[in-house]
């Protein structure tokens, strides 16, 4: 009715009814829960998702690292094939079920250079509830958004000079060869050949055998394709004294008798370079006594022959010689002989000097009348120190001993080397310990070690 005034009691009522739903907190926290229930739920399956993540990375990772290993130890042209096969064996095929395997053999290196092998390999992940919370991923396939998942690794080879005891440097046939040789032991050392090696009935019992082409037997650790040791003693030729010689005496057979060139016995002292003509023949033992075994002396026989004539040929105790066959080539004999057998060439190289650890040297120059065949008494060999024949063909049949004052250290440089019958070559100290007392630095060949991962 108009006028009429509302009970005071209603609006006490009112009033207490408001005051009571202000101070009423029942159902706020479900209320609450209802705006924070999807970013709650986006969180828990990002922090799920993130965890597969980082799971399958890290078997990725696992399987890069792998494969980066294998493809730096093949180290040939197959190293790609090699990884990938590495990495499905981790369940990651290259190709299938959007899996990326791939491999160089030209990635840079943290050290420099270019050298290293790396593989990556990148796969996807389909997303869920991460896309609550507006992750939409970062790569599309067929049409769904996707995690791109990549995991990288980089491994480099190590590379090993090996030092080698017997080096054959030509680049056809088969330059390094045995047929028999069952007592030849290069224990401690290696044999390479600049082509392909060949061993029959022996392998040398050397700790590596080598080969730029293959290698057939050589060796108790046994490897192919090689890189390519180049003559590392061709440059001492250029310390070779000049050659003063007008003539070249040579030795001539008179009935039994041998006459010519430039005859030596007994104790002779010598220092520096001496330079004989022609053909030099021991008519007795020699002995050659120099200042010291450092310089020791240098004897050059131009356009002959060393005929030792059933005598020795030694160096005394403290004292060293390098012998050197030079000249203008020819029909001469450019190596030591022996006209009556049983002579023996026992020396030992100097260990410093303008020939350092070298006992023979061949003029590299030298193309004919440089070919040895050494039976074991024609003379006999025992030597400290390095023979070099650059261009001869090498066959030896016979035994090679220490010298008696040198130290254990037998090395040849040939053209090409045949190994025969029951030749023994004496073993040398690991490592090539007893060359570098004799003052050698031997030759050495480039091989590959274990590959390590440096990213």
């Amino acid at each position: 009715m108009p006028g009429r005034q509302i009970p005071r009691s209603f609006l006490r009522d009112a009033r207490y009814q408001l005051t009571g739903l202000r101070s009423d907190q029942d159902g706020n926290i479900a209320v609450m829960m209802a705006f924070l229930l999807p970013i709650l739920a986006g969180g828990l399956g990002l922090g799920f998702e993130a965890s597969n993540w980082y799971l399958q990375t890290r078997a990725m990772q696992n399987a890069a690292d792998s494969a980066a290993m294998a493809a730096a130890a093949n180290g040939s042209s197959s190293y790609d094939i090699e990884a990938k096969a590495i990495a499905a064996q981790y369940g990651f095929v290259d190709g299938a079920s959007n899996v990326k395997v791939a491999a160089s053999n030209a990635a840079t290196c943290p050290a420099g250079g270019n050298t290293c092998y790396s593989v990556t390999i990148s796969s996807v992940t389909p997303l869920y509830l991460s896309q609550v919370i507006g992750y939409q991923g970062d790569t599309v396939v067929n049409g769904a958004n996707q995690k791109l998942l990549t995991s990288a690794a980089i491994a480099q080879q190590t590379i090993i000079k090996q030092p080698i005891c017997l080096l054959a440097l030509s680049q056809s046939g088969s330059s390094l060869r045995t047929n028999g040789a069952p007592n030849s032991n290069f224990t401690g050392c290696s044999v390479m050949s600049n082509s392909t090696a060949t061993c029959n009935g022996s392998n040398l019992n050397a700790n590596y055998g080598l080969a730029h082409g293959t290698n057939n037997g050589c060796g108790n650790n046994q490897q192919s394709n090689i890189p390519l040791v180049a003559d590392p003693f061709y440059a001492l030729h250029t310390n070779i004294p000049s050659n003063t010689c007008s003539s070249y005496p040579q030795e001539t057979k008179r009935g039994s008798n041998w006459s010519g060139g430039t005859s030596l016995s007994g104790l002779k002292t010598y220092s520096g370079n001496v330079q004989f003509c022609g053909d030099v023949q021991l008519t007795g033992d020699v002995v050659i006594n120099t200042p010291d075994n450092v310089n020791g002396a240098t004897l050059v026989i131009e356009n002959g022959q060393l005929d030792l004539n059933g005598h020795t040929l030694s160096t005394a105790d403290g004292s060293a010689v390098t012998i050197i066959f030079s000249g203008t080539s020819g029909s001469y004999a450019h190596y030591p002989t022996d006209t009556a057998n049983n002579g023996v060439l026992n020396i030992q190289a100097p260990s410093g000097g303008n020939f350092p650890g070298v006992a023979i040297y061949q003029d590299p120059l030298l193309t004919s009348g440089v070919n040895v065949t050494y039976s074991g008494n024609n003379p006999s060999w025992d030597i400290t120190g390095l023979v070099y024949l650059p261009n001869a063909d090498v066959q030896i049949s016979g035994d090679v001993g220490q010298s008696k004052y040198g130290a254990d250290c037998f090395v040849m440089v040939a053209g090409s080397i045949l190994i025969n019958g029951t030749s023994n070559i004496y073993a040398q100290s690991p490592n090539g310990a007893g060359c570098q007392l004799a003052g050698l630095n031997m030759p050495s060949a480039t091989i590959t070690g274990r590959a390590k991962l440096v990213y």
